[in-house]
């Protein structure tokens, strides 16, 4: 294995350990590992604490993983953060709502979903599952009323970037922290407004960081408020009390260690290196969340935590390298053995 830098593989190993309990029960989407390839190094987990040392951590991944790349391994990275916005409990003049997963939001297994031909995620009209509401319906009043609100954001903007984020804190009038973390989604799909206007010749160069996005929006509040209702998805949240915020496990994510990926190509729980053309986010990090634009075999989303150089960091995130999967070893050839094609290349 490539060398490793030591803080990193302590604080991936922190994130790993963290991930040990949905990688030995939960089925891999992916299909290259099954839960008891992972307990070996779970296992091991219990003979090394968190803060047992860097050179203990870098020694445990050489020891159980062995280096993946999945189709080409040519990865594109980008990053997100927890956000910080104004926000209140109580609803406020020009303040906009903050919904629960409303209670006749369902869900299909995608099997089933395309075998009847509707959508996964969906309401019950007439013992059908049609579309659910998307972002302009509810924004415009669809859920009001059903007592669904936990809490109102001040700024719709910055409430839209927060929900692509997924999860971020409401800094409240009287000096207080909501945390709130996701809870569903409408099943509508994800658009990124970020390339829907460079596309259109709105944003010239240097301006498609998520700052350059903000600032055009609030530069046209009409013409943004359209883009943004192009997005058809609409996050729903839960207050977070405990650790936070939590991933696509339903775990915490850690700060300069969690990345977000496709599931259905990396196993979420793995560790993935990261070799790219920004120096900041190559090495270790571990897969514990997903996200709406995380397509594709080597689509990768970097976390950075909470705050002012967060913020600047992940908004203007974008890197081009090499992604490698961290698999238990023996997974080449197994992998190797049971497919007839070529198998995924060390």
């Amino acid at each position: 294995m490539t060398a490793l830098n030591s803080d990193e593989a302590q604080r991936a190993y922190g994130a790993f350990k963290i991930s040990c309990p949905s990688l030995i029960k939960r089925a891999d989407a992916s299909g290259l590992t099954t839960p008891d390839q992972w307990r070996p190094a779970c296992q091991a987990t219990n003979a090394i604490p968190v803060a047992g040392g860097s050179e203990l951590a870098v020694d445990f991944f050489k020891r159980h993983f062995e280096l993946v790349a999945v189709g080409g391994g040519s990865a594109f990275i980008t990053g997100y953060f927890e956000p910080q916005i104004a926000g209140s409990r109580a609803p406020l003049p020009g303040h906009v709502p903050v919904y629960r997963k409303p209670p006749d939001l369902v869900e299909v297994d995608a099997a089933a979903a395309q075998a009847a031909g509707t959508p996964r995620r969906g309401r019950l009209e007439n013992g059908v599952i049609v579309p659910y509401f998307e972002r302009a319906e509810i924004e415009d009043g669809a859920l009001a009323g059903r007592g669904l609100e936990i809490a109102w954001a001040a700024d719709p903007i910055d409430f839209f970037f927060l929900q692509i984020q997924g999860s971020g804190r409401l800094l409240l009038p009287d000096g207080g922290v909501m945390r709130i973390g996701y809870a569903g989604q409408n099943g509508r799909e994800y658009v990124g407004i970020g390339k829907l206007m460079k596309d259109r010749g709105l944003l010239g160069p240097g301006q498609t960081s998520m700052q350059g996005i903000v600032a055009w929006l609030r530069a046209h509040p009409e013409e943004g408020r359209a883009i943004m209702r192009e997005n058809k998805s609409y996050i729903f949240f839960q207050e977070l009390t405990g650790a936070g915020p939590l991933g696509a496990l339903g775990l915490p994510v850690t700060p300069r260690a969690t990345v977000a990926a496709d599931p259905k190509f990396v196993p979420l729980g793995a560790p993935v290196l990261l070799s790219v053309d920004r120096p900041e986010a190559s090495g270790l990090w571990v897969a514990q969340d997903t996200g709406g634009a995380i397509k594709g075999a080597n689509r990768f989303d970097t976390f950075w935590g909470a705050g002012e150089e967060a913020a600047r960091v992940a908004g203007g995130m974008q890197g081009r390298g090499t992604a490698y999967i961290l698999l238990p070893k023996g997974t080449l050839a197994r992998l190797g053995a049971r497919q007839s094609g070529a198998p995924p290349r060390p």
